[in-house]
């Protein structure tokens, strides 16, 4: 296999970076290897890295002036690596070098992204305690709800990660804040993703870069992949204009009932002309960049069909929850609308404005 191109982003690490190296160099002995510091350093980090560099044929690093972010930071390390293969790791002695090896072999055997993972079975975060702990998991959770590829991920947050080039090639990234995996992980070109398990190490020394700022920034970054990722932006498109057909629907139902127009034929009415907004809005908004194979009239029978495939589900759920297990009828009917609506949403992305030839990637356990 070609050379491993390491990238270490750094940020007033003088104490840790030669630990790093050396621990580098015994766990990957007999392997082909480059270490690329990229520095944002206030401190003499630079000076510690510049002798490492004269010390270390296999070591480069380059010092930004004025500039701090981790995720640009490692971007201009895939600019200056010469491997097919890259790999992100902290400087602070948090990530085991040792497992590197083990992500290489997974390359090496046919994964595109292999995630260092916390949160498997095996793995352990035990360098987080109390407030990080509990941002790191919040973080994750909204990642998750957010972003469909990030769902089967157990740890998008990870900032220890190995893919091959191909996988950012031709892509387009611009991340904000400090998470870059979850922009490969979102925008990437792959098809089979591995995580393994690895124990996250207490910090050796300085001080963690989490601020408010970076927390904020985290929250804007997953906006953004949400607005250019097509799958998500279709998917929260698909909501907020089923939010405006339950308001559309609800509004000509209390009018036509105000006319004293009897109750069941006022729900007829209402429900069936927000079926007709809805199906317009998701023509012209949600799926406005789907090819349509279809005449208009036969996709418009689909979208009734999977409508009514929601509304037994959305019956289903409630009668199961409310007669069966007793759960109150608001949040029975909530939870069967949102099952509803998944389905809804699953059918119609996949038949009624199928996209031919998309694949999902691959996820698997190691």
């Amino acid at each position: 296999m070609n050379v491993l191109s390491i990238v270490v982003p750094t940020y007033n690490e003088n104490q840790t970076v030669r630990l790093l190296i050396d621990q580098l160099e015994e766990a990957l002995r007999g392997f082909s290897y480059e270490v690329i510091f990229v520095d944002d350093s206030s401190d003499n980090t630079p000076e510690v890295l510049a002798q490492l560099c004269a010390d270390h044929p296999r070591v480069r690093c380059i010092h930004r002036e004025g500039q701090r972010g981790l995720a640009t930071a490692v971007l201009e390390g895939f600019r200056l690596a010469r491997g097919s293969v890259l790999a992100v790791m902290d400087a602070d002695l948090q990530h085991p070098p040792e497992v590197l090896t083990r992500m290489y072999r997974e390359i090496g055997q046919g994964a595109d992204v292999v995630i260092a993972s916390r949160h498997l079975p095996g793995g352990d975060d035990g360098g987080l305690h109390g407030i990080r702990k509990v941002i790191s998991r919040t973080a994750r959770m909204i990642g998750k709800a957010a972003l469909h590829r990030v769902r089967s991920v157990s740890d998008p947050m990870s900032g220890f990660f190995m893919i091959r080039r191909q996988v950012i090639e031709g892509v387009h990234l611009n991340p904000v804040g400090w998470k870059i995996l979850m922009e490969i992980v979102v925008k990437g070109r792959y098809s089979h993703l591995v995580e393994i398990p690895y124990a996250f190490r207490p910090r050796a020394a300085n001080e963690s870069k989490m601020s408010p700022a970076e927390m904020i920034n985290y929250l804007r970054h997953v906006a953004r992949l949400v607005v250019q990722s097509p799958d998500d932006r279709r998917f929260w498109l698909f909501a907020l204009v089923g939010i405006s057909g339950v308001a559309v629907n609800t509004l000509l139902f209390a009018l036509l009932t105000r006319w004293r127009i009897f109750p069941e034929t006022a729900a007829f009415v209402s429900g069936s002309f927000a079926m007709i907004w809805n199906f317009a809005w998701n023509c012209g908004l949600t799926w406005r960049d789907a090819p349509q194979s279809d005449p208009l009239a036969v996709t418009f029978a689909k979208y009734a069909a999977v409508a009514l495939i929601g509304i037994a589900v959305n019956l289903v759920v409630l009668s199961v929850l409310f007669r069966l297990l007793d759960v109150p009828k608001e949040w029975a009917n909530l939870t069967g609308i949102i099952g509803g609506a998944l389905v809804n949403y699953r059918l119609n992305d996949r038949w009624t404005w199928r996209r031919v030839g998309h694949k999902r990637p691959r996820m698997r356990v190691s």
